[in-house]
């Protein structure tokens, strides 16, 4: 067993969180780090709602964590608001969004389409903002809620290839810094995570390249999935309720 596997295993198995009672929308969750997240919250008691656009991978997932699912565009908001209302239907609540849903359209700047760009920002930066109108009625009314987003180191320092979605994950950080002062009157608390983990867009990465770009990161590795979800969870919960507005890396140091 490695190192990622040896500290995946422990996250899995050592679960400290408890959210029994609470209801979390975890978005972009039928795989990597949406599914990691999801399958922390069923596992510490939560009523899990996952979310995605796959709907056939959606059903899998829902499967194999014993959760429910909803197949929902969240670049769209007539569709995010069906999942919101179908969730208080269910459970008469919600406590915990994680906004993690996202695409990619790669191509040098001199290449990218309007469409390259526009479905980047309405799947990312779009879809953050829209499940968090949606969410934040409920919030108030509550006096309580968590908001964990998923940025990218991209957002800060830009990656080429990536014009599109450095600005979304940019943005996201804006919202994040701005929702968490209009909410925090109402016990709201809205953070963001920068990630480095395992994904199949890491394992799609030639070789070299990925060879190349672990040597950047300090710890010498990617993250499992498991680890951003800890990450997540605890943002998410009781203990972080002085936490807000903040962007933490989760990302083995690569944005020292």
């Amino acid at each position: 067993m490695n190192v990622t596997e040896m500290n995946a295993a422990a996250v899995k198995s050592n679960i400290v969180f408890d959210f029994a009672g609470q209801t979390v929308i975890v978005t972009g969750a039928a795989r990597g780090i949406g599914l990691e997240v999801g399958r922390l919250f069923v596992k510490a008691g939560a009523d899990v709602f996952l979310v995605d656009f796959d709907a056939g991978a959606l059903d899998e997932a829902t499967a194999e964590l014993g959760c429910r699912g909803v197949a929902a565009d969240v670049s769209d908001t007539a569709s995010v608001q069906t999942v919101v209302d179908t969730v208080v239907a269910e459970t008469g609540r919600i406590d915990v969004l994680v906004n993690n849903a996202g695409i990619l359209r790669d191509r040098m700047l001199w290449k990218l389409t309007d469409d390259d760009y526009e479905q980047v920002m309405a799947v990312h930066a779009g879809g953050t903002f829209r499940f968090t109108r949606a969410c934040t009625p409920h919030f108030r009314a509550q006096r309580h809620g968590r908001v964990v987003n998923v940025t990218s180191y991209t957002g800060l320092r830009g990656n080429v290839g990536q014009s599109n979605y450095a600005m979304a994950k940019a943005g996201i950080i804006g919202f994040t810094k701005t929702a968490a002062k209009e909410l925090a009157g109402f016990g709201v608390t809205v953070n963001a995570i920068s990630p480095n983990a395992e994904t199949r867009m890491i394992a799609s990465i030639p070789d070299a390249k990925r060879a190349e770009l672990t040597a950047q990161v300090p710890l010498g590795r990617f993250a499992d999935p498991a680890e951003i979800a800890s990450a997540v969870a605890f943002l998410a919960s009781s203990e972080a309720g002085y936490v807000t507005g903040a962007v933490v890396p989760v990302d083995g140091g690569i944005s020292i």
